[in-house]
């Protein structure tokens, strides 16, 4: 059962690490194709936007497919993605190849969250999920800075080709190992608008949505933050990269412990009240490089922690719509990914980058403020739904 989610999470590190490969690899791209720095990077905004619009469409599309044949066909459309773009004779081709890039991220996460609540006992469901987005976190610590490593002597098309290589060897494991999962009983379309107006789902996507944006907002900016706050510049600035990937591997498995322990609601209610404290103590704390190694790591678990009991209390929510409810999810997230940009960007021109976590922790007050009024006793939103799994309570 283990290496099944291990293998499950070799999908989502592949989005992940296909989602900010661009990153990892502008200078050298941007050169090679003829374009701006600025241009280059609007190819994170296409993953970006792609993934938000088509992921819960596909999820809709694709709802009465075996789970783990579309598993499989979404990491080879990831695959294929991946290895247009190492052949791309212009930036165009990159584009649309970036495109189906995300068609197949868009697919694989909600999917894969899905199928692991499936094969997992309840008292497990957290980890098993905690386990799924531990290939997001994987991929922020070492896939995205190894590419752009690799960038050096292999170029840009030699890292696409890399990823697509490894995927294409992931999705023939996962074909292997992981049994065939049938897909859910048929949802009519009656059914899935309900869900998609419930109001305790929607209160759950603004709190992805607004906590979304304060943390990217800030994450986006950071290098520039931390070389106006600490004075830190190349190798300091990977090393406290670094740490917050590490509090983001500590935080997403703690998350799901906690949860599978004690339900989503008192996990979800700390996570976000740590956001937004450490958010609102960066640009001090960080003024000094032992300071900015400690804040970084407890914002990476404040931050990080969140997705298992936000998957979790969204499965409870929706059972027989887990698939198109987690694709909601992730759309709110991705759309949190575009939003952030241009919150960071506004903040930054208006204040400058040390007003980044004061704003950022504003926002996710709201995010927590919305969470807490969604779920209280006898909320309009609360419902009755239970949490399952030892020691849990009710979402109120």
């Amino acid at each position: 059962m283990t290496l099944r989610n291990y293998l499950l999470a070799t999908g989502t590190f592949a989005a992940g690490t296909s989602s900010q490969i661009i990153a990892g690899v502008l200078p050298d791209l941007a050169h090679e194709q003829n374009v701006s720095v600025a241009t280059a990077g609007q190819l994170l905004t296409a993953f970006a936007l792609t993934y938000a619009v088509s992921s819960p469409l596909l999820a809709a599309a694709t709802g009465r497919w075996e789970r783990r044949k579309l598993l499989v066909t979404a990491m080879m459309v990831m695959a294929l993605g991946n290895a247009l773009g190492a052949i791309a004779p212009n930036y165009a081709t990159l584009f649309v190849a970036r495109m189906i890039t995300a068609l197949g991220a868009a697919v694989y996460t909600p999917s894969a969250t899905v199928v692991a609540a499936e094969l997992n006992p309840p008292e497990r469901r957290a980890r098993a999920i905690a386990t799924i987005f531990g290939g997001l976190t994987v991929a922020m610590v070492i896939g995205i800075p190894l590419s752009s490593l690799l960038a050096g002597p292999l170029g840009y098309r030699g890292v696409f080709g890399v990823v697509a290589a490894l995927i294409a060897v992931a999705a023939v494991s996962v074909w292997l190992v992981v049994p065939q999962v049938a897909a859910p009983p048929p949802v009519g379309l009656r059914d899935r608008l309900a869900v998609a107006a419930d109001r305790r789902v929607l209160a759950m996507l603004v709190v992805t949505l607004l906590i979304s944006v304060a943390g990217l907002s800030v994450y986006t900016y950071l290098t520039p933050l931390l070389n106006d706050v600490a004075g830190v510049h190349g190798a300091t600035v990977s090393l406290l990269l670094f740490a917050y990937g590490l509090g983001g591997v500590l935080g997403n498995s703690v998350g799901g412990l906690v949860t599978d322990r004690f339900g989503s609601r008192a996990p979800l209610i700390w996570a976000l009240a740590g956001c937004a404290v450490t958010m609102a103590l960066l640009p001090v704390v960080a003024s000094v490089v032992v300071g900015a190694i400690v804040i970084l790591v407890l914002w990476g678990m404040a931050n990080w922690s969140i997705n298992p009991p936000m998957q979790s209390r969204l499965v409870d929510l929706a059972p027989d719509t887990a698939g198109l409810v987690l694709a909601m999810n992730a759309s709110a997230i991705y759309l949190g990914v575009g939003l952030s940009g241009v919150t960071g960007g506004l903040v930054i021109e208006f204040s400058g980058t040390p007003a980044l976590g004061p704003v950022a922790a504003v926002i996710a007050v709201a995010a927590l403020v919305v969470f807490v009024v969604a779920t209280r006793p006898q909320s309009s939103f609360a419902g009755s739904t239970t949490q399952s799994g030892p020691g849990n309570t009710s979402p109120s």
